[in-house]
């Protein structure tokens, strides 16, 4: 029998998931990366700025997560660092998974 939207059900399991003011923004977890790693190279805002092509202004307000910035600009900013995307977004994504398992919503009829 076909089921309407309106006799559709969110199971959920009894872990409590996250809410959206207690997860940090992308932008704030990129930008504290993106320094410690230019800080581990003991380097300024103006030589990272300028091997990766863009103004010390630009980066210092990635870092402060003030800015979003496109997938192109963190490619030339992770190169200047002297790390890959693929290494970066892993290390992001270690800090960002939870210690408790979270098992996605299931639909129910």
């Amino acid at each position: 029998m076909p089921t309407s939207a309106s006799h559709l059900h969110l199971i959920r399991n009894d872990t409590p998931t996250p809410t959206p003011a207690e997860e940090p923004l992308w932008r704030d977890v990129l930008g504290t990366h993106l320094r410690a790693l230019r800080h581990a190279r003991r380097e300024t805002l103006e030589t990272t700025a300028t091997r990766a092509g863009v103004s010390p202004q630009y980066l210092s307000e990635v870092e402060r997560g003030l800015k979003e910035p496109s997938s192109e600009m963190i490619a030339a900013i992770t190169g200047a660092l002297g790390t890959t995307l693929a290494d970066l977004t892993r290390s992001i994504a270690q800090t960002l998974t939870p210690t408790t398992c979270h098992t996605p919503l299931a639909i129910a009829a």
